[in-house]
């Protein structure tokens, strides 16, 4: 009786969380007539899935998905090297300083981003970068200290005898790290990946602040300019809102069983 009920509690409130992203997509195939329509039709008689391709050709989304793809992929690389290097450091070499170093690039996750929006901003206008991609892609290659965080965690879980058994047989900490780590950190990376996938895809600050120019714009600036532009066509507002959705929702589908596995080792120290 109470497994059942647990599963009822579960299934209902599944379905309360899947309620908004259902009701945007019915709402992207509606004809205009059926959008108005009271009381409201939870699904179209005749469902118009062409609405996708005409709000895509409203606004040059096909330049906007190549930025978003540029800046996702290439700050996601440098997230992913950049964090395991730093965490890798942290986890195997011992020098003087080494927890005091660690504490303080921690205590910068309390430091707001709206505090380091203006110097970021005034950096990056000497460099010359403004209305390029580039303040979106470097700062990537600098490491976020949770990622490494994360990843230290991980790699302390991995016996030290590992990587004395490697030197012994004539590895150096290069090679220790490039074929030893990474392999075993996989689980971790891909965590670590899916997270700042998510931040660079969703990011809308950040290309508001950076970027001038209508052909640099990432999605999510170029969804807001179209909401703008076209505030009364809530179907294809919302035709656009689902086909952003979509990436994510298939990473997330393909990367959920080692995202369990990077948190739960991410979370034990051995």
């Amino acid at each position: 009786m109470v497994k059942s009920l647990t599963y009822g509690a579960l299934i209902f409130l599944s379905a309360l969380f899947l309620m908004p992203f259902y009701w945007t997509l019915v709402t992207a195939i509606k004809s205009v007539p059926e959008l108005y329509q009271y009381p409201p039709v939870f699904w179209p008689s005749d469902a118009q899935w062409s609405n996708f391709l005409t709000a895509w050709f409203k606004q040059p989304f096909d330049i906007y998905l190549k930025n978003s793809l540029i800046v996702v992929v290439l700050s996601t690389f440098g997230q992913l090297l950049s964090c395991s290097l730093v965490a890798y450091g942290f986890a195997r070499f011992q020098f003087k300083g080494r927890d005091g170093i660690f504490i303080l690039l921690l205590s910068t996750m309390m430091i707001p981003w709206d505090v380091k929006m203006i110097p970021l901003y005034m950096e990056f206008n000497m460099l010359g970068w403004i209305n390029t991609l580039k303040p979106l892609i470097v700062p990537a290659y600098f490491a976020d200290a949770f990622f490494v965080f994360l990843l230290r965690q991980y790699i302390m879980t991995v016996p030290i005898e590992i990587d004395e058994a490697a030197r012994m047989d004539g590895a150096n900490s290069w090679q220790i790290y490039w074929r030893i780590h990474l392999p075993l950190m996989m689980p971790a990376l891909v965590l670590v990946g899916t997270f700042h996938f998510m931040n660079a895809w969703n990011d809308y600050l950040g290309p508001l602040i950076y970027l001038n120019d209508q052909s640099k714009y990432t999605l999510t600036l170029g969804l807001s300019m179209f909401k703008g532009l076209h505030e009364t066509d809530i179907t294809s507002i919302a035709a656009i809102t689902v086909l952003l959705c979509i990436p994510p929702l298939i990473l997330f589908f393909f990367a959920q069983r080692y995202i369990m596995d990077g948190a739960i080792g991410s979370s034990v120290k051995g």
